[in-house]
């Protein structure tokens, strides 16, 4: 569980720190970005989601 939130908040902290450069963006670009990084953050937590409830890493 700690992980999880660990591998959260490195994410966030990552795209905060490009937040100077996206606020410059228009505003649906921006949108757009922040749709994308919001979906694409899981992508590493799905072998540790699955490992946590099946105990083994692969499918």
């Amino acid at each position: 569980m700690f992980l999880i939130l660990l591998l959260i908040a490195v994410w966030a902290v990552i795209i905060v720190g490009l937040s100077p450069w996206v606020g410059t963006w228009p505003v649906l670009v921006q949108a757009v970005f922040y749709l994308v990084t919001g979906v694409i953050w899981i992508m590493p937590l799905k072998p540790l989601l699955r490992w946590m409830e099946l105990g083994r890493w692969r499918g």
